[in-house]
């Protein structure tokens, strides 16, 4: 298999994937807070909805740090089972294809015989 191709069907990271997805949340969140807070009223998104998720949420800078400890909680879970996900459906796509190969140059062994 050529090393470009090797490295499409290489199994990811799974807790390096989850920190990854954790700190991109954590500071999605916490981003659009503090600009929310810094702006007042004019900010007109609905961040307040994101309470009904993340328990201790508000729009304030304490809310700010508990939403993207949230944030970072779930998506450190999501990542990982993406991931995990992902490795396990490419190992069966992988497995069943090198099978049905295998299957096919052997399929006419016994008229050699």
């Amino acid at each position: 298999m050529p090393d470009s191709l090797s490295l499409a069907f290489a199994p990811l990271h799974k807790r390096a994937f989850g920190l990854a997805i954790a700190t991109t949340g954590a500071a999605m969140v916490f981003l659009a807070t503090a600009i929310a807070v810094l702006r007042g009223a004019a900010f007109t998104l609905p961040l307040e909805l994101l309470a009904q998720y993340f328990p201790g949420y508000a729009v304030t800078w304490s809310g700010a740090a508990m939403g993207a400890a949230w944030a970072a909680m779930i998506g450190y879970v999501a990542g990982w089972l993406l991931a995990l996900a992902r490795n396990t459906m490419l190992a069966i796509m992988l497995f069943t294809v090198r099978t049905r190969a295998e299957l096919a140059t052997t399929r006419d062994f016994l008229d050699h015989i």
